[in-house]
């Protein structure tokens, strides 16, 4: 087997390639060309032990195991940390064991940005990305690959965070807010840890398109934006199973109501409706995620010879 350490990981990765894999995955989920069934977890004193299974047809057949503490950000220690084994389709032999941080930083980042170009109107010029830690990093670097921004708003809760993520890009602006930075933003993009919602449904003008990736221990998003808002998901699962596998602003809605960004990807549901359509992507994961993109990290660490490779 090939082991990829982080550093391999990240210097394999290529953001552009990752969005065109999860659209991939978020197709053949939707169209019965993947096996995934609902995350587990075992749950300790500080955090989680969680376990992601997936396979997509010809694009992907791994196991996630992942480590979800909270408390690790102020020790200076990552809150997701995990492995990421990847295994051939046909035979089930163990084709690597990978570093998970950087892929699942990555990837959930990525998911977002995917929504943003499939659902964010197309004249979209200001961004906000709230929360300034792992996936304020990763929205950075992945939703403004989908439209030409001109504006990019970082708020968080920590300022000197704020400030340090700002610093990486010239269209960043630091507002001390999270109201403030809702305010008229076309893309409002929710990565923080919080345990109750940070938005408000007025907040939001026509036409928003809002993602949202937090909410492991509790609602980022408020109940009146879920409630108005056209919901889009990986999974319509995420209504119909309690966290960690499902979300906490989707309990007792109808699965019905939703719609999988893979129904969007195939044509079989509609996307944005009109320019004034306040559309919200609500993301729990998925291990149809980790399996593409382990796949195409797999895929280039062999075309490159990077990696080493083990014996069990």
């Amino acid at each position: 087997m090939l082991v990829l350490s982080r550093h391999d990981v990240e210097g394999l990765l290529s953001a552009p390639a990752m969005l065109d894999a999860l659209e991939i995955g978020f197709r053949a989920y939707s169209t019965g060309q993947a096996s995934v069934p609902p995350r587990t977890a075992a749950r300790a004193p500080s955090g989680l032990l969680g376990a992601m299974p997936g396979w997509v047809t010809g694009h992907g057949f791994a196991l996630k195991a992942v480590s979800v503490f909270p408390g690790n950000g102020e020790r200076g220690l990552p809150t997701h940390q995990g492995v990421i084994t990847l295994f051939d389709e046909r035979e089930g032999s163990l084709l690597s064991v990978m570093d998970a941080e950087h892929l699942t930083a990555m990837r959930t980042g990525g998911g977002a940005a995917v929504s943003v170009r499939l659902l964010a109107r197309p004249d979209a010029k200001t961004l906000a990305i709230l929360g300034a830690g792992v996936q304020g990093h990763s929205h950075l670097a992945t939703v403004p690959l989908t439209r030409d921004f001109t504006t990019i708003r970082i708020s968080s809760r920590d300022r000197d965070h704020a400030a340090a993520l700002a610093a990486t890009d010239p269209r960043c602006v630091v507002i001390p807010s999270f109201e403030e930075a809702i305010r008229g933003a076309d893309v409002v993009c929710c990565c923080t840890d919080a345990r109750a919602p940070i938005t408000r449904h007025e907040w939001f003008g026509p036409g928003t398109h809002v993602t949202s990736v937090g909410g492991t221990f509790g609602p980022e998003v408020d109940a009146d934006t879920i409630r108005l808002g056209r919901v889009f998901v990986e999974w319509k699962g995420a209504a119909e199973n309690p966290p960690p596998a499902g979300a906490h602003e989707l309990q007792g809605c109808d699965p019905a109501s939703l719609t999988e960004l893979g129904e969007v990807i195939a044509g079989l549901k509609a996307g944005r409706q009109s320019a004034a359509e306040l559309t919200v992507y609500k993301s729990t994961g998925s291990g149809f995620e980790d399996a593409v993109v382990a796949q195409i990290v797999y895929d280039a660490a062999v075309a490159a010879g990077v990696g080493t490779e083990v014996e069990l």
